[in-house]
């Protein structure tokens, strides 16, 4: 079934890394126009390597985003996929940083949606994916505050948008993963393993709370969101994709 995107263009944000690497490199597989952004050029070689054109995008800059439209035009697919994940509750939450997880989990999105729709429009249709969590409005986890609201937003924004828009050709869906395999992911492990005696024991109760006993892959949120791109998904719109091993089923 290979080349299921073959004449779409599609804008990746955050795809230097983990989720939007590996979504990058499957849309191209499957015969996409990628541009593969990030903030980070120093991870393009291997995205370049598969034929995705490249561009240093900072979400958070309006300017920055504006710079991108100018050099790419209008995508068919736009991949929301940056993000942060904010460790602890709500009293462990100050304004720094409650303002910086808002502004990157959803008033990023906000901005480069609100500047690259109008053109999906004109053009007669697009698909956009936005990354949103198991750990959202689906489901609650512990330590997740900021995380979980930004994460419930982006579905709110992404049912909206779909609402708005269904009538001009516009498909919006949201992601929600549970624990993926990522650098983040290993980031956190690592912090955490230093208050529960290590890697290991870290890395072990991140798989326990998943049913099927294992953490996810890059590769398979990838694969869905191949899908959700593809004309094969053309009936589906405004919906919530879990993928999350059965996290949130129990």
């Amino acid at each position: 079934m290979m080349g299921r995107l073959k004449g779409k263009t599609c804008l990746v944000t955050a795809a230097g890394q983990g989720i939007g690497k590996a979504t990058a490199l499957a849309m191209a597989k499957e015969g996409a126009s990628v541009v593969a952004t990030d903030i980070n050029e120093g991870a393009f070689p291997d995205l370049e390597a598969a034929g995705c054109q490249t561009h240093v995008l900072n979400v958070r800059e309006p300017d920055s985003i504006a710079r991108t439209r100018e050099a790419i035009g209008t995508p068919d697919v736009l991949f929301n996929c940056a993000g942060y994940v904010a460790h602890g509750n709500i009293l462990d939450c100050d304004e720094d940083s409650w303002a910086f997880s808002i502004d990157l989990n959803m008033t990023a999105m906000f901005r480069v949606t609100k500047t690259f729709l109008p053109g999906m429009i004109e053009a007669g249709g697009g698909t956009i994916l936005n990354m949103s969590s198991a750990a959202s409005s689906v489901i609650a986890a512990p330590n997740r505050f900021v995380y979980g609201a930004t994460k419930a937003g982006v579905i709110g924004m992404t049912k909206s948008i779909a609402a708005d828009f269904i009538g001009q050709g516009i498909r919006a869906h949201a992601i929600c993963p549970g624990t993926v395999e990522s650098p983040s992911l290993d980031e956190r492990i690592r912090t955490l393993g230093e208050t529960m005696g290590g890697y290991e024991a870290a890395k072990k109760a991140f798989i326990s709370r998943q049913p099927m006993g294992r953490i996810g892959t890059a590769e398979e949120v990838a694969a869905l969101a191949v899908y959700l791109a593809s004309d094969e998904a053309a009936y589906t719109t405004g919906t919530i994709h879990v993928i999350d091993g059965g996290w949130s089923n129990i």
